[in-house]
């Protein structure tokens, strides 16, 4: 049995792009060069591992090989990045892995800012809730996530983002410099779900808590806020996305979460990673 990295980098990436054409387009080949990679590999394995029929997904079998491969290809890579690295400076793809709000209201900036010190490293953005960001970096999917309220670990803080009350301009607290959990007992709750829940418990600790609509989707939570269905707490970085007709206003009870940018827990860093991580502790600490 004759296995390479050029196979098990192709199956990993029909995997996580949905499809071979995907695939090809992400890793700079042809359509048929990832067909004959992942066809190879089935043949040296003597199983299928990829599905073709509708959007690629493994098989069974494909499955149980994910996490092996992935271990491997980022090993080589790793290694080859590191070679690379002594001779002039970190390279590379690096997936990066954060909420919808950090998307919007942090990465922007940071990806401006690691282009320009880091030429050699591409950073390929992954969008998801705060659990399935984690679960990306667990798993190997990502070599980078910027997580919420982590453990203490090698990461570096990107920020505190405080939650705000967010309310349609015409309310009648629209105007105020702030308010509390309290002043919005009248108003039908909309409670965001995602990563957002327990800090939105936490601001009504003692207080009853009863919301009327549970919501995944910021996209709706907005649409509905704005439909006048009632009232929301949401996390300071929405403002980079709030429509003309809402407003956020601060919560007189304090409840942040912790954004730090990070490689994954109990196992080696990409060498790239290392450098925007370090790159970020940096800048923070010459803020300070």
């Amino acid at each position: 049995m004759t296995l390479n990295f050029a196979q098990l980098r192709a199956f990993l990436a029909v995997v996580d792009e949905g499809g071979f054409g995907a695939a090809a387009a992400a890793l700079g080949v042809t359509q048929s060069a990832v067909s004959h990679a992942v066809a190879s590999l089935e043949r040296a394995l003597g199983h299928p591992v990829v599905s073709r029929r509708g959007r690629s997904t493994p098989t069974p079998f494909g499955d149980e090989l994910l996490a092996h491969a992935r271990a491997a290809v980022t090993a080589s890579a790793a290694i080859t990045d590191l070679a690379e690295r002594r001779r002039g400076g970190a390279r590379g793809t690096i997936r990066l892995a954060a909420p919808p709000t950090v998307c919007q209201g942090l990465l922007p900036a940071l990806l401006t800012r690691w282009r320009e010190e880091f030429p050699q490293v591409r950073v390929r953005v992954f969008e998801g809730e705060d659990d399935e960001v984690a679960e990306w970096l667990a798993g190997g999917t990502v070599e980078a996530a910027v997580l919420v309220d982590p453990p203490p670990g090698r990461g570096a803080p990107i920020g505190e983002d405080a939650f705000h009350a967010l309310l349609r301009t015409d309310h009648p607290l629209a105007g105020e410099r702030e308010v509390g959990v309290a002043d919005l007992a009248d108003d039908p709750f909309l409670l965001s779900r995602g990563g957002c829940e327990r800090h939105v418990r936490q601001a009504h600790a003692g207080l009853p808590f009863t919301p009327r609509h549970r919501v995944r989707e910021l996209g709706t939570l907005l649409a509905m806020v704005r439909a006048g269905v009632g009232v929301s707490l949401v996390p300071g970085l929405v403002a980079a996305m709030l429509p003309a007709d809402l407003v956020m206003l601060p919560l007189r009870e304090r409840v942040v979460r912790r954004l730090v940018l990070s490689g994954p827990a109990g196992r080696e860093w990409h060498p790239a990673v290392t450098s925007l991580v370090d790159s970020v502790r940096v800048r923070v600490v010459d803020a300070v």
